[in-house]
């Protein structure tokens, strides 16, 4: 029988993200706000993306790949958009910070996008699209991956990442629509955490070398991930790299560094995000009130044999994320295991 994992509240939680992070040397300001961002990405059920990260982070942190005490800047600044450099910041808190600049911006012209370039992996793309719903605004976030694991179409050199999209929609009544997708079938993180689990992977989600399915994630260093929609992903996943990466001076293509491999090499990551204040084009209420409608449109119409329900984007999100909030954040054995060794050797106290 598997064992079952326990849970801790999310102050708990975040509590002790922030002293591990302190204890690699980061500024107590700045380990609130990333440990209060990798907590929510907990508490929405994106666990390959929350504290899950924190052993990896914190290796960057002592081997050098990561600066605990950047300077974030904005190296180009206009009215509507903006290019901020993370100084080899901890990816969270440049995307806090090119986030609440994007909000600042679209309140005085109505849509904005702010770019960003020497930072670091920086959790769920669904965390940095949602922020501005708390302005009655629209929010759009992509990034460049972290490591590539796609190749070109018909090719076998991985020179593509997941490149993740989220977009955030607000409502009235209903839950926002968040769809937060990458451009490969699967994220990479899955791949971790089935094989944290001992877990085998569905076939599609990754092919090996020779062309054919790749099901052990053991073994995934073997092949590469598939696109969604074949070679439509594959385009996806370039014009994302493209607009994230190139466009703001970022790693991309062969450029990119593996950053569950490598701990030192500066990866200067790419993010963008863009926020829309829904008041230049409607009143906010009315068009919250017309998504609400668009909700109930789409979960009533008709369905397939043996379908119980139809979701829609970020459905699951919200369910989670209450159910979390109420009872506590799983974390597996093998994991809290981890955990208690990073805080050994930290010198701090467990979880």
């Amino acid at each position: 029988m598997p064992e079952i994992a326990p849970r801790v509240s999310s102050t708990a939680l975040q509590a002790f993200i922030s002293k591990c992070l302190e204890a690699t040397g980061m500024p107590w300001a700045d380990t609130q706000t990333v440990a209060a961002l990798m907590t929510q990405a907990d508490l929405m059920g994106q666990d390959a993306h929350g504290v899950f990260r924190l052993p990896m982070y914190t290796r960057r942190i002592r081997a050098g790949g990561i600066n605990v005490t950047p300077k974030i800047s904005r190296v180009q600044d206009r009215t509507a958009t903006a290019l901020v450099d993370g100084d080899n910041g901890l990816g969270h808190l440049v995307m806090y910070h090119a986030t609440q600049l994007a909000m600042e911006k679209a309140e005085k012209s109505g849509v904005a996008w702010v770019g960003a370039r020497h930072s670091n992996h920086a959790g769920p793309a669904s965390l940095y699209a949602m922020m501005p719903l708390k302005k009655d605004m629209i929010g759009l976030y992509i990034a460049v991956g972290s490591a590539n694991h796609l190749p070109p179409w018909g090719g076998t050199e991985m020179l593509l990442s997941t490149n993740p999209i989220s977009v955030a929609v607000p409502a009235m009544n209903r839950p926002p629509i968040v769809p937060d997708m990458v451009t490969t079938v699967a994220a990479y993180g899955k791949v971790k955490t089935a094989a944290q689990r001992g877990e085998t992977m569905p076939e599609g989600w990754m092919m090996d070398r020779s062309g054919a399915p790749l099901t052990d994630p053991a073994r995934a260093a073997e092949g590469f991930l598939l696109p969604i929609g074949g070679p439509k992903g594959y385009g996806l996943s370039l014009i994302f790299g493209v607009l994230a990466g190139t466009l703001n001076g970022a790693a991309f293509g062969r450029e990119v560094v593996d950053f569950n491999a490598d701990s030192t090499s500066v990866t200067n990551t790419g993010h963008l995000v863009l926020a829309l204040d829904i008041k230049a084009f409607a009143d906010p209420d009315v068009f919250r009130t017309g998504i609400d409608a668009v909700w109930d449109e789409m979960k009533s119409s008709p369905r397939l044999p043996g379908v119980e329900e139809i979701r829609l984007p970020g459905e699951r999100l919200h369910r989670v994320t209450a159910e979390r909030s109420a009872n506590g954040i799983p974390l597996p054995v093998p994991f809290r295991r981890q955990l208690a060794k990073l805080a050994a050797e930290l010198e701090i106290d467990p979880l």
